[in-house]
């Protein structure tokens, strides 16, 4: 076919066969076009590379040794790809054709439909047609990047370079317009409050109100006047604030137990009753949950009810940790350090290629609220117009950190930020610093807000 070879930076077609003479013959004429491929000989191992390589494209067999004929293995798989790698288009394969298994294939996600034994033109027509839509979906994927940076957009979202990232770039547009409540996982400093409001505002409720309660620094005394009204039903709770748009709901996990009802309540009736005045009102309400723990095994302990998660969980997106995108580290480096100059007034400054290594090579169990710390200690320290890697705080122990440049409440901001990595636990953080739960969470709070021009949550 004459067209031109594609970019060999593309990631490659995924084959997926149990028969090693098909995936040979179709890694050949793949490879006679400039197109690399990969191969899997089950389902399994179809789920195992699309979790963890980026992929342009995937053909896939319908029909597998322990279901020969009527395509429900390769249905199946169809769905499973769909959820592990959204927004690569999946090609079918069959030697079984019927309309019906077209249809359904179509239905649960597939792009397109091939016979075997396979005509060749029709085939390469098919791929090179799924390629070159890959293709314009990245570069508007990088055109909106780029144009979200220059309008001051949150750099945690806009940078996807790695794998990871796109992934959750790929399932955000398929959430974004929906209505469906979406709970948002990851670590702290992620940027999950930043993809709550990115969801919001990328949604049809985009025109309606984005409320946000923190209820982990929610007195439980207050709870029921926060979300549902108080002051004897003078006063609108959270969801009626939020009718017809979004609440973000942050850190759900740490809903007492005997509290958590309530919510259900309103999530499943879509009404409330303000402030026990015995009236009920209908809100309209997409709720967005944040939390950095496992919900799910929380629950198994009893701790959080599980009807409730059912209910917070009918879509998930997961933000990965820094370490997980490390692609992603030098592009966001450099973005914080051009605004940190701005910002400062300072000559502009280049990281050297052992800055770069060194930054690429720390763990980042702060994630991209520490990269951005540590991007503009670089530049307040800066005495040139490089930073290399021995003027990077990463290169240092924490204690040496701290002694040498942390002023006092950055000091108080990283031993926080510890014992949360160390113990996971907000209670059991709070008692080793030697402070009340209340207390930890105004302090957890205060970072956050400082951090919300362009750190993440």
């Amino acid at each position: 076919m004459p067209m031109a070879l594609p970019d060999t930076t593309r990631p490659p077609v995924l084959i997926v066969d149990d028969d090693p003479d098909v995936r040979l013959s179709l890694g050949m004429l793949l490879r006679g076009e400039g197109v690399a491929s990969i191969e899997a000989a089950s389902p399994g191992q179809a789920c195992e590379i699309a979790a963890r390589e980026p992929l342009s494209c995937v053909l896939v067999d319908m029909n597998f040794a322990a279901d020969t004929t009527s395509g429900h293995e390769g249905l199946e798989l169809v769905g499973r790809l769909g959820e592990l790698a959204p927004g690569v288009p999946l090609v079918v394969m069959t030697a079984w054709a019927s309309i019906d298994l077209a249809v359904q294939a179509m239905q649960r996600g597939a792009a397109d439909f091939v016979e075997k034994p396979w005509a060749r033109p029709r085939l390469l027509r098919s791929v090179w047609t799924q390629l070159q839509m890959y293709d314009m979906r990245e570069e508007n994927r990088r055109l909106r990047a780029e144009n979200a940076l220059a309008r001051g957009q949150p750099a945690a979202l806009c940078v996807a370079v790695s794998p990871a990232m796109r992934r959750v770039h790929a399932l955000v547009e398929r959430l974004a317009h929906g209505s469906a409540h979406v709970l948002l996982v990851g670590e702290n400093g992620t940027g999950k409050s930043l993809l709550a409001r990115e969801l919001h505002a990328r949604s049809a409720r985009a025109d309606g109100p984005l409320i946000r309660v923190d209820m982990g620094s929610l007195p439980e005394a207050r709870f029921d006047a926060t979300l549902f009204g108080g002051e004897g039903g003078t006063l609108p709770g959270s969801f009626e604030l939020a009718h017809q748009g979004s609440l973000v709901l942050e850190e759900v996990s740490t809903i007492p137990l005997h509290q958590q009802a309530k919510l259900l309540r309103v999530l499943e009736e879509g009404e409330l009753e303000r402030g026990g005045t015995g009236q009920l009102r209908r809100v309209d309400v997409r709720v967005l949950s944040t939390t950095n723990a496992d919900l799910g095994a929380i629950a198994r302990t009893g701790r959080f009810r599980l009807d409730l998660l059912y209910r917070l969980d009918a879509m998930q997106v997961r933000l990965p940790p820094l370490r997980e995108r490390r692609d992603d580290i030098a592009p966001l480096a450099q973005h914080f350090l051009l605004g940190h100059c701005r910002r400062l007034g300072r000559d502009p400054t280049r990281f050297t290629p052992s800055a770069v290594a060194a930054l690429r090579a720390h763990h980042w169990p702060g994630n991209i609220r520490e990269l951005e710390h540590v991007v503009e200690h670089a530049v307040l320290t800066a005495t040139g117009n490089d930073i290399d890697a021995d003027a990077l705080a990463v290169r240092r122990t924490d204690a040496a950190l701290v002694l040498d440049h942390l002023t006092l409440p950055e000091a108080e901001q990283l031993l926080v930020q510890q014992a949360m990595e160390r113990h996971g636990n907000l209670q059991q953080a709070a008692e080793a610093l030697g402070i009340s739960r209340q207390a930890l969470y105004r302090r957890l709070g205060k970072q956050r807000g400082k951090s919300s021009a362009g750190g993440a949550e």
